[in-house]
């Protein structure tokens, strides 16, 4: 599966909220949206999901983090597993690699 964050974009309809965005990508990507994590920034809560381009190569980094050894990220290809979508509480959408 290719990210193009440009087609993502411009496929996506305006967003009231972050319950109606976090539907959308669950409809179009299913088990390749997962959550991340949240925060709050500038008073408002937001949330981090990964979009994974390549299962395999993100499990591998995601078990990492179980391990108590150093991470051993010797290629990009780690990064590029997945996008980053970031999803504000009034449905505000960031995507990034």
């Amino acid at each position: 599966m290719d990210i193009d964050l440009t087609a993502i974009s411009k496929a996506m309809p305006d967003f009231k909220n972050h319950e109606q965005a976090k539907n959308w990508f669950e409809e179009h990507f299913h088990d390749r949206f997962t959550f991340g994590s949240s925060d709050i920034i500038d008073g408002k809560k937001v949330f981090y999901y990964h979009l994974i381009e390549d299962p395999e190569v993100y499990q591998q980094y995601m078990e990492s983090f179980a391990k108590e050894d150093r991470h051993n990220i010797t290629d990009v290809h780690t990064f590029e597993s997945y996008a980053t979508v970031e999803i504000s509480e009034d449905g505000g959408i960031s995507l990034s690699l």
